[in-house]
């Protein structure tokens, strides 16, 4: 199992040591910085530097019992197992997956309707709703959209068990995508605190810290896919 270091999002750099290799060429570390691709969120690039030489990280997969399997962009010579190596994030692809994961979730604030699928990237994402009939004002959803990003609300998580989760379905927005159980417990995100708290759901993603991060958004076209759902896109400003 590859210990989680994506769980701190401002981490940049780690060490580590390489435990084996995928059967596709990949590499498996004993604590990794770059996120799985998972949740609708790409999986992590970067480098891997190593005594005598490096890799550039194309993304991350998950692989069996909990590995982490970073796959080099171009075949090469790979670090063998025991080998001590430096882990480099390329960060301004992951802060940008962080500011459009954040504002998904508020986006599903402003448009409180069942979630059917999703996708983040490191300049635009969509969420698709249970929407039968498109909305009256586009403009309002955008203003709302900015407006929680302006009041700066901090982004924290928390942990539940397998079981509280159970007990309080209404937690899940997403339809097509179930939060992992079988672990024991679940990770929660929230927007805002006491009464000013405006979400929380299971998410296994990375986020910004505070809403004000996210930048000005505009919000894209909305797209009809199927009789019940539509697509509604959100890119960053900058």
């Amino acid at each position: 199992m590859s210990e989680p270091l994506f769980r701190d999002a401002y981490l940049r750099e780690a060490p580590a040591k390489v435990v084996g290799h995928a059967s596709e060429g990949g590499i498996i570390l004993d604590a990794s910085l770059f996120y799985p691709t998972g949740g609708g969120q790409p999986g992590d690039s970067g480098w891997l530097d190593w005594e005598g030489g490096s890799a550039r990280i194309a993304t991350a997969v998950k692989g069996e019992g909990g590995a982490i399997i970073l796959v080099p962009e171009a075949p090469g010579a790979l670090p063998p197992a025991g080998t001590e190596v430096r882990q480099r994030l390329d960060w301004d692809r992951r802060h940008r997956h962080m500011r459009v994961h954040t504002a998904l979730h508020l986006l599903s604030v402003v448009i409180p309707l069942p979630v059917t699928g999703g996708q983040i990237g490191a300049e635009r994402g969509r969420l698709d709703f249970d929407m039968p009939e498109p909305p009256a004002d586009i403009a309002a959803i955008e203003a709302a959209l900015n407006e929680v990003v302006a009041r700066n609300l901090p982004v924290t998580d928390d942990w539940i068990t397998d079981a509280e989760l159970e007990a309080n379905p209404g937690l899940v927005k997403t339809m097509s995508v179930r939060p992992p159980v079988g672990q024991g417990r679940v990770r929660l995100v929230r927007i805002g605190l006491g009464a000013d708290q405006i979400d929380l759901q299971p998410c296994g993603g990375t986020h910004v810290a505070r809403t004000g991060e996210i930048g000005t958004l505009r919000l894209g076209k909305i797209e009809k896919k199927g009789r019940q759902n539509r697509r509604v896109s959100v890119e960053l400003a900058d």
